[in-house]
């Protein structure tokens, strides 16, 4: 095991160096402040391998050998914000107002952990915390050895006994210790290495690979909230199909989210239809470079389920073609009930799974005959949502030919203005009847009850299929309603 506390002996010392001195001005006031109490006090893991990559925010990692009571007395007459969520696991959080190396003032979000080990219980979600007395002893522990190395406050001394800063200079990782034991401990792990890759756009060391291959099924015992959580960093990282990629290939996707894994279809000799795996990765990075304001989550998640519904719906044509009749409808179902598995918030729920029903509502209406009321019912359907379906089914087109590519590029941007023009015209985005509940009652003489909701869907179905018609006409409109109804 190479020593790097001897940082002449690596690539990059002078950058380890640099880094050592650009430690933000808050975490030496904390050091110091750890040390006159006889504790001591080190920046750590991403911190310490953001600050390499020159990247380090405002969240701040440390490590100290003061047990979780003790950090807490030192840290709530210092902290303008202090917090004991995760005390049980031996972590203190807190927030401090200082001005950084920059010499803006700004709010630094402070965890501070004390030294431990962890280890998972074979049949228990939940990690078994000790606590150690070094700081080897606690880097050791740590998933990659690039999250491994460690800043000593306030000296600023780096310490890196396991080879990360080699490891950053290669952009791969490695586990500090055997990747086996690593995974064992904390199989979550294996998905870091995933998301990771993806973040960071790192290799992942063969041996790593190897591992989380063989060790796939010990996934199956973290929880599912952890699990989304990384599932959700990873795709919203800059290159999400790297990390994608490596959960299939190693069977981890066949645990977490198996519907990915379903995509890789077996192709059919004459190859009439494409690869939908490699289709849903294109049609993901896609959807990213039409993304306004950062990251989407329901956006990208439904790029990344929108065809999970094909492999329930193949079917092979007797004309030689490949069919996959309501895929969406399929696929909408699938994913309602893989993000709830997930653990995912109704809402995230609902709105990812309306996109995937509805991302092939264009190509329903041909090659851009789109009625005034079919422009409205999209516009209806899709709701707050109409700008991601814009964005997904522009997302969808994936083919190579030009020709074609131009003609549904040039439908879709007419179906756009034809809903600007309109929504100009009838507020399109508040659809509603010209009557309300209380005028179909008023127009009717009737009290409330189920009848005035078949009323209002009537005078909503003739609004979508007409446009506005105004209270008079719709007032003639309902009588004439009402009169087949009691015909009837």
């Amino acid at each position: 095991m190479p020593n790097a506390n001897n940082a002449a002996q690596t690539p990059s010392s002078a950058g380890a160096a640099q880094a050592s001195r650009r430690v933000e001005p808050v975490a030496e006031d904390l050091g110091r402040r750890f040390r006159a109490a006889g504790f001591a006090l080190a920046l750590v893991g991403g911190s310490v391998r953001d600050t390499l990559l020159g990247r380090l925010g405002n969240d701040l990692d440390f490590t100290t050998d003061a047990r979780p009571e003790q950090v807490l007395k030192l840290l709530r007459p210092w902290a303008d914000a202090v917090w004991e969520v995760g005390i049980a696991f031996g972590t203190v959080g807190g927030m401090k107002k200082a001005q950084g190396l920059d010499g803006v003032t700004r709010g630094f979000q402070i965890e501070v952990t004390t030294y431990r080990s962890e280890a998972y219980d074979r049949t228990s979600r939940k990690p078994e915390v000790s606590y150690g007395d070094t700081i080897e002893e606690d880097l050791v522990r740590r998933d990659f050895t690039v999250n491994a190395m460690a800043v000593a406050l306030p000296e600023s001394d780096f310490i890196d006994p396991y080879g990360g800063l080699n490891d950053l200079a290669a952009r791969v990782l490695r586990t500090p210790g055997a990747p086996e034991a690593s995974f064992s401990d904390d199989p979550l792990r294996m998905l870091r290495a995933a998301r990771f890759a993806a973040q960071l756009d790192f290799e992942v060391a063969p041996e790593v690979v190897a591992a989380m291959t063989e060790m796939a099924d010990r996934i199956e015992i973290v929880s599912a909230e952890r699990i989304r959580d990384e599932l959700n960093k990873l795709i919203l990282s800059d290159n999400p199909r790297k990390g994608l990629r490596l959960l299939v290939d190693t069977g981890l996707a066949d645990r977490v989210l198996p519907e990915l894994s379903a995509l890789r279809l077996e192709r059919d000799e004459h190859f009439r239809h494409k690869d939908v795996y490699e289709h849903t990765l294109t049609v993901l990075e896609q959807a990213i470079d039409l993304e306004d304001d950062g990251p989407d989550l329901v956006l990208r998640l439904a790029a990344l389920l929108h065809d999970i519904g094909k492999p329930k719906t193949r079917r092979f044509e007797s004309d030689g073609r490949v069919s996959f009749h309501h895929h969406e409808v399929v696929g909408a179902k699938l994913t309602k009930a893989r993000m709830l598995q997930l653990k995912y918030s109704n809402e995230l729920v609902k709105d990812v799974s309306r996109l995937v029903e509805l991302h092939l509502r264009f190509h329903g209406y041909g090659s851009g005959e789109w009625t005034d009321s079919a422009v409205r019912r999209y516009v209806r359907d899709a709701g707050p949502l109409l700008e991601r379906l814009h964005k997904l089914t522009r997302s969808d087109c994936t083919t190579r030919n030009k020709r074609k590519a131009a003609a549904l590029s040039r439908t879709y941007d007419s179906l756009e203005a034809r809903i600007a023009e309109l929504q100009e015209q009838e507020e399109l985005d508040a659809i509603r009847p010209d009557l309300d509940g209380n005028q179909i009652m008023s127009v009717l003489g009737i009290p409330p009850g189920p009848v005035v909701g078949k009323a209002y869907q009537y005078l909503l179905e003739l609004r979508l299929e007409n446009g506005p018609l105004g209270e008079e006409a719709a007032t003639a409109a309902l009588h004439e309603w009402w009169a087949a109804q009691s015909a009837g």
